[in-house]
Formats: structure tokens, C-alpha cells, sequence
């Protein structure tokens, strides 16, 4: 079962880690802000998966990185509101 989690919790971050990547190359050719916003948003998320890796398979009991996990998701938000707001204007 160890084996399983450490594989899902590796496609999570490949995953958000790939959508940055796309999402940062889209921005860089097309100059959209929102996509810039957007891929911070992502680099957050993905920092959230590692994080979350880290805390669920790597140190179960020894520390506990939930507030670090949900901060950097927050900011990530943040972020994605903050796009969304400043490009309606």
C-alpha cells in the first residue's frame, strides 16, 4: 500500500509541476498576465504537493507540516484570485 501512495502522491507533483511548466511556457509566448498569475498559482500547488509528500511518506510521525501545506496552497489562491481581480479591471 506504501508503494501505491508513493506513486500517487509522485504523479500529484509531476503533475502540477507540468502544468506550471505549460502554463509559464504559454505565458512567455503569449504575454497573457493571467497565464502568469495562473502559473504561480501552480508553483504554489506543486510546492503543496512535495510538501505533502514529505509529511505523509517520508516523515509520517516526526513532524507535522500541515500549517506550511495549507499556507502554501492559500498564497497559491491568493495569487490566482489576485489574477482574476486585477485583470477584470
Amino acid at each position: 500500500m506504501e508503494v501505491f501512495k508513493t506513486i500517487l502522491y509522485m504523479l500529484a507533483i509531476l503533475t502540477s509541476l507540468g502544468c506550471t511548466v505549460l502554463l509559464f511556457r504559454a505565458y512567455l509566448s503569449s504575454g497573457l498576465r493571467i497565464l502568469l498569475w495562473s502559473s504561480l498559482c501552480f508553483v504554489c500547488l506543486t510546492a503543496n504537493n512535495i510538501l505533502l509528500f514529505v509529511d505523509v511518506i517520508l516523515l509520517p510521525v516526526t513532524v507535522d507540516l500541515r500549517v506550511i501545506r495549507h499556507s502554501t496552497s492559500l498564497i497559491g489562491m491568493l495569487f490566482m484570485l489576485y489574477g482574476f481581480i486585477r485583470e477584470t479591471e
